[in-house]
């Protein structure tokens, strides 16, 4: 009962009794365009670490000393190189601009949603920033590259993303539309509330104290309320914004039955461990994503005594 323990003697967290049936058609790509971005947003896709050694290989060194035993000026080189460096390390097509214009909006919108919510709740939403990085990424939880997907570091509270994930999404899961990256933001934005709420440390606690197994059940407890509060954020995005259009929550589910833990396995080594389980079934997944968004009731989000 993790998940309602802290709700009701933590932080007093609840929902306003007059939950709203929306009933809109679960086929509803999304109103973006021309919207608010997040000023929470962090680009650091222009630091590529690769030229973290830059002026430190025997090359550059043997060169800088020709220069000097000629007369020259070897600092005029390293200036030279580390103006390259800085002009030439990105380039960054439409496209992918337009794609972090998008992810801003997304966290711009939940953004408006969690800090309506808390203050239901009588607190306070301390809002994450996100991360936009390149091939890799140094957080408070440590080095990350881009193949470990979108993640949640509550040790700075930063949400970590590659935007070729977008494309991986679209072109070796099957998850298309815009909507899909949305709840993938949105889930992870979830993470943080975990976080805020005290359920990250409480799991965290627990996972340590247990066999492998049981660790990694309870991971997937968390990860499946993180679909369910991703959720609970598209409901009540629709409702105070009107952000979504046909196909939109179809393109979530798709997104949600792309990453569960069967698909991913059985993709990529040809048959399901569910022992190996940490984010929880295709339609584990699905199915708590679609509870938060039928009812955008933070009270049936508890997970933990549920599965």
């Amino acid at each position: 009962m993790i998940f309602n323990c802290i709700i009701s003697k933590k932080t007093k967290f609840v929902l306003s009794k007059k939950i709203v049936n929306l009933n809109i058609n679960n086929t509803l790509s999304m109103k973006w365009q021309g919207r608010r971005g997040s000023g929470n947003v962090e680009d650091r896709r222009s630091l590529s670490t690769g030229n973290v050694a830059i002026g430190g290989g025997i090359g550059t060194i043997i060169i800088i000393i020709i220069i000097w035993l000629l007369g020259g000026n070897p600092l005029q080189l390293l200036d030279s190189m580390q103006t390259g460096v800085e002009s030439g390390q990105i380039t960054t097509t439409a496209e992918e601009d337009e794609m972090a214009q998008f992810v801003s909006v997304v966290l711009a919108d939940t953004e408006e949603v969690w800090d309506a919510l808390f203050r239901q709740g009588n607190s306070v939403y301390r809002q994450p920033k996100l991360v936009l990085y390149r091939d890799q990424v140094q957080s408070a939880c440590g080095y990350a590259s881009a193949a470990s997907g979108p993640f949640y570091c509550p040790g700075d509270e930063k949400i970590y993303i590659d935007l070729s994930f977008c494309d991986d999404l679209r072109t070796n899961l099957g998850a298309y539309g815009d909507f899909a990256i949305a709840y993938v933001i949105a889930h992870e934005v979830g993470h943080h509330v975990q976080n805020l709420l005290g359920i990250l440390e409480q799991v965290n606690a627990q996972r340590s104290r247990v066999n492998q197994y049981n660790a990694n059940q309870l991971t997937v407890k968390l990860e499946l309320q993180a679909d369910f509060l991703s959720g609970v954020w598209a409901h009540h995005a629709q409702r105070m914004m009107n952000i979504l259009e046909t196909g939109d929550i179809e393109e979530a589910l798709n997104a949600a039955a792309a990453v569960g833990d069967d698909a991913i396995q059985m993709k990529y080594q040809g048959r399901v461990v569910p022992d190996a389980f940490t984010h929880g079934s295709s339609e584990q997944r699905k199915a708590w994503f679609r509870k938060g968004w039928e009812t955008g009731d933070l009270s049936q989000g508890d997970t933990f005594s549920q599965l």
